[in-house]
């Protein structure tokens, strides 16, 4: 079944989070998938927005767990925020978060109506926090979400199955695999003019 879509958004393809052993072990996946779903998307002159984690090191922007263990991830001039190097994606721009929906705090839902996209394809990690909540958002927001099978993962395999199964018959998101996944070139802008917070995206 093809799913159309008009933009791709990545999530979290940074060296901290694939230091986990299990996530390691889907890395080779979950990139060349997002790879060749880029190079698609980039050949039609559709978006790829990346989305990164990246934490203050003076722990402004830590989060309870983190704050609670005493040690960060992600943090901002380290090697660990980096992306992927293995990652080829050109991507139209770069959106920082500090928490697990790649909305909350971000210009990321005036960034997708200022491109006039209403559905998008997620992908990154991990399935059941930063990928699940983004994808709930984007459903609060009312934007359409294709959850792409190979680029993404977990930590934890149940918890990836379950989560995904869960988005599909709780919010219709289908799950498809990178060659159901079609694309349109997003409508001139739809919603609300961007706010000036938009100006804190890092070009891509």
């Amino acid at each position: 079944m093809a799913y159309e879509v008009e933009a791709v958004v990545l999530v979290d393809l940074q060296r901290d989070f694939f230091a986990d052993a299990e996530l390691a072990r889907h890395r080779e996946r979950v990139v060349a998938a997002c790879n060749g779903l880029c190079a698609r998307a980039t050949a039609l002159e559709v978006p790829v927005i990346e989305i990164r984690t990246v934490h203050a090191p003076d722990r402004s922007t830590w989060t309870r767990n983190m704050l609670e263990d005493g040690r960060g991830m992600v943090i901002d001039g380290t090697p660990g925020a980096e992306r992927l190097p293995e990652l080829e994606c050109s991507v139209t721009a770069v959106v920082p978060k500090t928490r697990d929906s790649a909305f909350h705090g971000t210009v990321l839902e005036d960034l997708l109506k200022e491109l006039g996209v209403s559905t998008f394809a997620l992908c990154g990690v991990s399935t059941e926090s930063c990928i699940a909540v983004t994808a709930s958002d984007a459903y609060a927001y009312d934007f359409g979400v294709v959850l792409v099978e190979e680029a993404i993962a977990s930590v934890d395999p149940d918890q990836h199955d379950r989560t995904l199964a869960l988005l599909r018959e709780q919010y219709r998101q289908p799950v498809g695999g990178v060659d159901d996944v079609t694309f349109r070139q997003p409508s001139a802008s739809r919603g609300r003019s961007a706010e000036p917070g938009l100006g804190r995206v890092q070009p891509g």
